[in-house]
């Protein structure tokens, strides 16, 4: 495994995260404690979850991944510095006003919630999972550097945030001497570039930001699962993914993934490793968030370790790509 600092954090994370959205959703509890077992003996020490996971499958609470986590830890008897632990705070985890969002209220409960269901004393990277409109940026930066003082949090960092949005953040934490974001989680691959090249890449490499990019693979569409000319696979995601029904009908993207095939073939490697290694030559990546229902998914991803594009191969991709 290789690893790589965190932005200007201490934080030397594994160039692949482990992220957990799919536990108990597309992936069992037994297949998880597999997948991390797997993800850990590989040299993987960094694992992304979010309280809200996966709320949204049928009969789960939140917190559902977090106690996963939580359980496997302590099962195995994990050292709790041999994990860095990052999970997100934002979306909807019980009734009333302060039940979603990046107030004070809202954040102070639900770290604590986080931290029981994870069974931790402390979390190493706690996140924004998404601005939140209604609430001051300076009131949710405030909550978090007391949570930082009080050594319950070592870092933080955030998700889907506009070049505008993480600008006005990071003026805030100078101008009051807060804790500021450390580290930004943006949605980045081949076929989705520009929303994180255009204008936040420059602000993280200027700020010196751990970026984590999540969905490298977007949900499976460039590993090689969908093919010109063929119906989506019955079990794969994109089947009511309207996304991915545009993009199986767009020739652009059907000749990105023509091309990602054929530089694949010349390097004797999978549509998915070339793909993450494409995420993981650009220099402002710490690490690329994988998700793997079982372990077999995770060991086509792991063939991503220390890989990187030469030149000639990163400038047929980049070409290839450049419409989105």
């Amino acid at each position: 495994m290789k690893y790589r600092l965190l932005g200007r954090t201490n934080l030397r994370v594994s160039e692949l995260c482990l992220g957990t959205m799919t536990f108990r959703w597309t992936c069992t509890e037994d297949e998880a404690y597999q997948v991390m077992d797997a993800a850990f003996a590989a040299g993987i020490n960094f694992f992304d979850t979010a309280d809200v996971y996966s709320r949204w499958a049928s009969g789960n609470p939140g917190g559902v991944a977090e106690e996963i986590i939580g359980k496997w830890l302590t099962r195995r008897r994990i050292p709790r510095d041999q994990i860095i632990l990052a999970t997100k705070v934002r979306g909807r985890m019980w009734d009333g006003p302060d039940g979603e969002g990046l107030s004070r209220a809202h954040i102070l409960r639900a770290v604590e919630d986080s931290l029981r269901r994870l069974q931790s004393e402390y979390i190493d990277l706690y996140q924004s999972h998404s601005p939140d409109e209604n609430t001051p940026q300076e009131e949710t930066l405030r909550a978090y550097d007391d949570l930082v003082k009080q050594g319950k949090v070592r870092f933080i960092g955030c998700s889907n945030f506009k070049v505008e949005q993480l600008r006005e953040a990071l003026d805030i934490s100078a101008r009051l001497h807060l804790a500021r974001y450390d580290t930004l989680q943006p949605h980045y691959n081949l076929i989705w570039r520009s929303e994180f090249e255009k204008e936040l890449q420059a602000l993280c490499a200027q700020e010196n930001l751990g970026v984590i990019p999540y969905s490298p693979l977007q949900g499976g569409f460039l590993t090689g699962k969908y093919k010109r000319g063929q119906p989506i696979p019955p079990n794969a995601r994109g089947v009511n993914n309207e996304r991915v029904k545009q993009w199986m009908q767009d020739e652009r993207a059907l000749h990105l993934l023509d091309v990602l095939h054929e530089v694949s073939a010349a390097r004797g490697e999978s549509m998915t490793v070339t793909a993450l290694a494409w995420v993981l030559t650009n220099p402002v990546v710490s690490s690329a968030i994988i998700g793997a229902n079982n372990v077999t998914q995770l060991n086509e991803s792991l063939g991503a370790v220390g890989k990187t594009l030469r030149a000639e191969e990163k400038q047929k991709l980049d070409a290839a790509s450049e419409w989105n």
